[in-house]
């Protein structure tokens, strides 16, 4: 049997924030296997985490493919293994991303995440087609990396106005989309779809925020900021730009706890 918790991250409030499922492993089961218990939560992400070295390996699964970096199921992994151990202050993982760490920061729990690079200006060739895919009246400021496609846009009510054409999001380039502008009441906004990964809107996307705090740092002159990610469910952080990594504060609520049955395990 293996151990299963359900986990809202970057949320205070059940139902809201990224749900992730966390599974509890002794030993590595085939790939197969994993993707087959992903599909089967129906979560964003599933995390599998081997509980039994230091640091842990920890892989995520979306329902359709591993991903090589998830925020808000690493923030729930380590918010899971620091609930059922009360006098622990930190867990380090080691992953396909490198040496990632979340740990108890007073009532909250903090992500140790890289930063990442925004990435080069988008050529309008490119920048226009995804304008179209986004339903966006006009272009705003496009840059592009190896994963990412990102749209700054002038102001929060831009962003909370898209609606994408998902199959033409990913007609030509299946890469990510991030779309981010000034907020009201917070720093800035962002929301974020991968359709290419089994996920049209994700709901809160800690991985983005490894190159969204360092943007907003620069621009709006201050290295600690609050944000949103302005999803259905919605979810708040706040995030801190320390050298060549960005520190991710949050809340996580448990929804579910249980076992998995697999093979003879099944009654």
């Amino acid at each position: 049997m293996i151990p299963l918790y359900h986990v809202d991250a970057f949320t205070t409030e059940l139902f809201h924030g990224n749900p992730a499922a966390v599974c509890l492993l002794d030993e590595w089961l085939p790939d197969a296997t994993l993707a087959s218990i992903a599909r089967e939560n129906q979560c964003p992400e599933t995390a599998f985490v081997l509980n039994r070295e230091d640091p842990l390996p920890l892989r995520w699964f979306s329902p359709k493919t591993e991903v090589p970096l998830c925020g808000h199921a690493t923030l729930a992994t380590g918010f899971t293994l620091l609930m059922l151990e009360p006098t622990r202050t930190r867990v380090d993982f080691t992953t396909a991303s490198g040496a990632l760490s979340v740990e108890r920061a007073g009532r909250h729990y903090a992500l140790d995440l890289p930063a990442l690079p925004l990435g080069t200006p988008m050529h309008e060739t490119i920048a226009r087609p995804l304008c179209e895919a986004l339903r966006l009246d006009a272009l705003g400021l496009f840059y592009e990396n190896p994963r990412h496609r990102v749209c700054v846009l002038a102001n929060e009510d831009a962003v909370l106005g898209i609606s994408p054409d998902f199959t033409k999001l990913t007609a030509e380039d299946t890469r990510d989309v991030i779309v981010t502008a000034p907020g009201r009441t917070h720093d800035f906004v962002s929301r974020y779809f991968a359709p290419a990964f089994g996920i049209p809107e994700d709901p809160v996307t800690g991985s983005a925020h490894g190159l969204l705090i360092p943007y907003w740092s620069r621009r709006l002159g201050r290295p600690r900021l609050r944000a949103r990610q302005c999803s259905e469910r919605g979810g708040e952080l706040t995030g801190e730009v320390r050298g060549d990594r960005v520190w991710l504060e949050a809340d996580c609520r448990l929804y579910l706890r249980g076992e998995l049955m697999l093979g003879s395990e099944a009654p």
